[in-house]
């Protein structure tokens, strides 16, 4: 009887721990996605803000980003 007292409070403990390390990973993982979208979001901002105010130079952003070859410059 204690022995499966003890095998059952055992695997509590090692499923515990699995379920912590499982919605640490998951948390982790959604949070590397929030920040890309954050960091994507805010780089939309400033390329909205080139395209209003600097056409030629949004131009060229995104032609860097793009990989295009550029003109003679």
């Amino acid at each position: 009887m204690f022995r499966k007292l003890f095998g059952f409070a055992v695997l509590a403990v090692v499923a515990w721990f699995g379920i912590h390390l499982f919605f640490g990973l998951i948390g982790f993982a959604i949070g590397i996605v929030g920040k890309l979208l954050w960091l994507a979001f805010l780089g939309f901002l400033v390329y909205l803000v080139l395209r209003v105010f600097a056409p030629a130079t949004a131009d060229r952003v995104k032609e860097t980003i793009a990989g295009k070859p550029g003109g003679a410059s």
